[in-house]
């Protein structure tokens, strides 16, 4: 029997210095701009630079048809976005990420900014929350800048934002949401978290690990090489960034994080880490909303529309 290879299985392969070479080729897609729509165009977007030395940027997504109270146009939430890809893959100009993105401002309806965070192991954890503070950092200076960006200036309403990721993104989300308890955002508001199948670790297995370890998708072999590629060197899989289970620092900062969503599905190897999530969030007096769903594997709405409609309706409710 052959050995089975993460790498392989990943699409990557490592080079010398550290890096790795994405053998994954996906269609980029451009923004269509600060322009007029076209008919029956539901959403424009158009990326906007964060860091030029990090060669970090966001795109951002407003619906055409904005929803009106007596006449006036109603002001949008803003849900500022982290996507999936295990930290070392996608980018928000990836065909998948940017329709999903484009349906999701035109549906709940908001101003979506999704964030082009550098990718590991080029660059390891913190550099990921570190730009998902840049991009928050953005935000409020648009807000507080009456010469600020025009989308946001007469569309959004700075006090209701949230932070939305999916796996490795919902990481970032969540330990972004405990960095930014520090700084100064107002007039910005984090009204919420939106954790969609959270990308959590630890040195111990659990069940759902060592019962879905050879996971078509997301087997356990592949979930190690992705942790050993991101977390800083000389750590293990017990440090905060990974397991936040353990950090009795961070106690306090939970109890502050303000509503949350969290999805998950029964399939995913990192199931029983999600419910104790959760569980560990109600125990510290969060108000979480959890739907998880029996049926279903680690990233399948990327594939099945049905689920990806599901977890839109989750979304929107939540907002």
């Amino acid at each position: 029997m052959s050995k089975f290879d993460p790498y392989q299985h990943l699409n990557i392969s490592l080079n010398p210095d550290g890096s790795v070479t994405r053998l994954l080729n996906i269609p980029a897609v451009p923004p269509t701009g600060d322009v007029d729509p076209l008919p029956g165009q539901t959403v424009i977007s158009k990326d906007v630079i964060l860091n030029a030395n990090n060669k970090t940027f966001i795109r951002i997504f407003r619906p055409t048809k904005l929803p009106s109270n007596d006449n006036s146009v109603a002001r949008l939430p803003i849900l500022i976005s982290f996507h999936g890809g295990g930290w070392i893959y996608f980018s928000v100009t990836d065909f998948m990420v940017h329709e999903n993105y484009s349906q999701l401002s035109c549906e709940v309806p908001a101003i979506v900014i999704a964030v082009e965070y550098r990718l590991a192991p080029e660059n390891r954890l913190p550099a990921q929350y570190d730009d998902a503070i840049d991009a928050i950092n953005w935000v409020t200076q648009q807000a507080l800048d009456p010469n600020g960006d025009q989308w946001l200036r007469d569309y959004a309403d700075f006090s209701r934002c949230y932070l939305y990721g999916t796996s490795c993104g919902a990481n970032i989300a969540f330990n972004t949401a405990l960095k930014i308890q520090d700084l100064k955002l107002d007039p910005v508001r984090i009204s919420g978290l939106i954790l969609n199948q959270p990308f959590f670790g630890g040195k111990q297995r659990t069940k759902s690990e060592l019962k879905l370890a050879t996971d078509q998708y997301f087997p356990l072999p592949a979930i190690d090489v992705l942790w050993e590629l991101a977390l800083p060197p000389g750590t293990d899989r017990d440090h905060r960034f990974c397991n936040p289970m353990l950090d009795g620092a961070n106690k306090e900062k939970i109890r502050h994080l303000g509503r949350c969503l969290v999805i998950g599905f029964g399939g995913d190897p990192l199931i029983d880490r999600q419910q104790d999530f959760v569980q560990m969030l109600v125990l510290e007096g969060v108000m979480v909303e959890a739907r998880f769903d029996d049926v279903g594997f680690h990233m399948i709405d990327m594939i099945d529309t049905r689920r990806a409609a599901a977890i839109m309706a989750f979304i929107k409710d939540f907002v």
